[in-house]
């Protein structure tokens, strides 16, 4: 059996990757923050479907605890799987803040730095001696990094862009070991990033759908289908892409 592990599963994108990577017929190791329950309810969700998965806290912007968080998962692989390695990484686990240049203070812009590049760069680095060869990575960035700059979103922007170039060194540099790497970019999507934001802000919603193609914003489900399409065998000659995932928005 395959095996892929999700960052930042216990809601959102995360566990709609999760579920459907599972139903596929891969076990999955997800990882939560601060929201333990929801990582439970994930497993439950996998389990519902006919999975395996297990659960284990993750920060993100910690990385000197990436080397417990390895052997943790080698137990893992272990106990669960009675294998030694896994087969695909899902680096998703972000969170979102919103401040203009003017306003932004250097400890939100390094905590952004620290999640959302630093976090996915060395997260990988400790994990690739787990890796099986002729796996897959799949990094979530996001379209704020190339579509219209939107003002208050300029850190949370540039760290994406990193990791758009990220993925493609990435991709290259695993490329030996036939590694596939790619990044999926959503437009506006219902999940629980800034503070959810969606559900504290419903006016703002209208505008993003008028700006969609589709005529609505996206959910979970729909990013998360493609991002265990990435980790198939589907996408077998696919590697170092950035694909957007937006319903037309701003088409």
């Amino acid at each position: 059996m395959q095996i892929a592990l999700v960052t930042g599963a216990s809601s959102g994108i995360g566990r709609a990757a999760a579920v459907e990577i599972a139903k596929r017929g891969i076990g999955v190791v997800l990882t939560y923050g601060r929201n333990r329950q929801g990582g439970l309810d994930t497993v439950a969700a996998v389990e519902k479907e006919g999975g395996t998965a297990v659960a284990l806290p993750l920060d993100l912007g910690a990385s000197g605890t990436f080397d417990a968080f390895r052997d943790t998962v080698t137990g893992v692989l272990r106990d669960t799987w009675r294998r030694d390695t896994f087969d695909h990484l899902v680096n998703n686990a972000g969170l979102a803040h919103s401040a203009l240049i003017e306003d932004m203070t250097e400890d939100t812009f390094d905590l952004l730095a620290r999640v959302l590049l630093k976090g996915p760069y060395f997260l990988t680095q400790r994990l690739l001696p787990l890796m099986a060869d002729g796996g897959a990575i799949v990094n979530t960035s996001s379209m704020a990094a190339d579509s219209s700059p939107e003002p208050g979103y300029s850190a949370y922007a540039a760290m994406k862009g990193g990791l758009n170039v990220l993925t493609r060194y990435m991709a290259k540099e695993f490329a030996p070991r036939g590694i596939r790497v790619n990044a999926v970019s959503p437009g506006p999507t219902r999940t629980r990033l800034g503070d959810d934001g969606f559900t504290r802000f419903p006016e703002v919603i209208p505008a993003l759908v008028a700006r969609t193609a589709f005529g609505r914003v996206g959910e979970p489900e729909d990013v998360g289908a493609l991002i265990a399409t990435l980790v198939s065998d589907e996408s077998r000659w696919v590697t170092a892409q950035n694909i957007e995932v937006s319903g037309g928005y701003d088409l």
